[in-house]
């Protein structure tokens, strides 16, 4: 086991995964921009490192109803991601991709769910192609699962895996545009021996 510590990381590493995290994202909205087939832009990404605690509060609340997709990440590092958006901007996005057919209702269709995890499927694919092409390192997502909920609820799955590593995650916060800002939430949980991998990977010694 490594004797690595997340506070290590957070002194030493901290520009490294905020690099990471500004190329995963913005291949992560490329992809969204090519399956929608129209042009989208996108701010700066906000990358930071905070205590689980945190998380709730920093997307707007605990309270807050997201769409979530959970995906476990395998291969030669092993953790799970998370990508979250609130559900009126979910349903603003849908609607975009579906072409106008989206329910005009706050609820999801099946159809809608189907679409929205579809989203998640490529956002997080291209975010996770990005960071396996940074470190040469074999990385698969298993099948995303998707759901809709308070934010704190959905933040409860990783908290419990994340429970034996420590308590500080890596949050990476895309706001994009296109008719209207979205801001959609990236948070990797990779285990300690994979944060070790991955700065190993980029010629850091840890």
């Amino acid at each position: 086991m490594s004797d690595l510590s997340l506070n290590d990381v957070t002194q030493n590493y901290y520009d490294v995964l905020k690099e990471i995290g500004n190329i995963g994202a913005g291949n992560a909205m490329t992809a969204l921009s090519q399956m929608m087939g129209c042009k989208i832009d996108m701010g700066v990404p906000q990358v930071e490192l905070l205590d689980f605690s945190e998380v709730g509060n920093a997307i707007g609340g605990e309270e807050q109803i997201m769409v979530g997709v959970f995906l476990g990440v395998e291969g030669d590092i092993t953790g799970s991601m998370l990508f979250l958006v609130e559900q009126k901007s979910a349903k603003s996005l849908i609607n975009k991709v579906m072409m106008g057919m989206g329910d005009p209702g706050e609820d999801f269709t099946e159809m809608e769910l189907s679409a929205m995890q579809e989203v998640g499927n490529i956002i997080t694919g291209a975010y996770l192609n990005s960071l396996s092409t940074l470190t040469n390192l074999k990385i698969f997502p298993s099948p995303p699962a998707l759901t809709v909920d308070m934010a704190g609820a959905i933040l409860s799955v990783p908290a419990i895996e994340f429970g034996i590593y420590g308590d500080q995650i890596l949050m990476i916060q895309s706001k994009f545009f296109d008719e209207v800002q979205i801001d959609g939430y990236f948070i990797l949980v990779p285990d300690m021996d994979s944060y070790k991998k991955i700065l190993t990977s980029l010629g850091l010694s840890v």
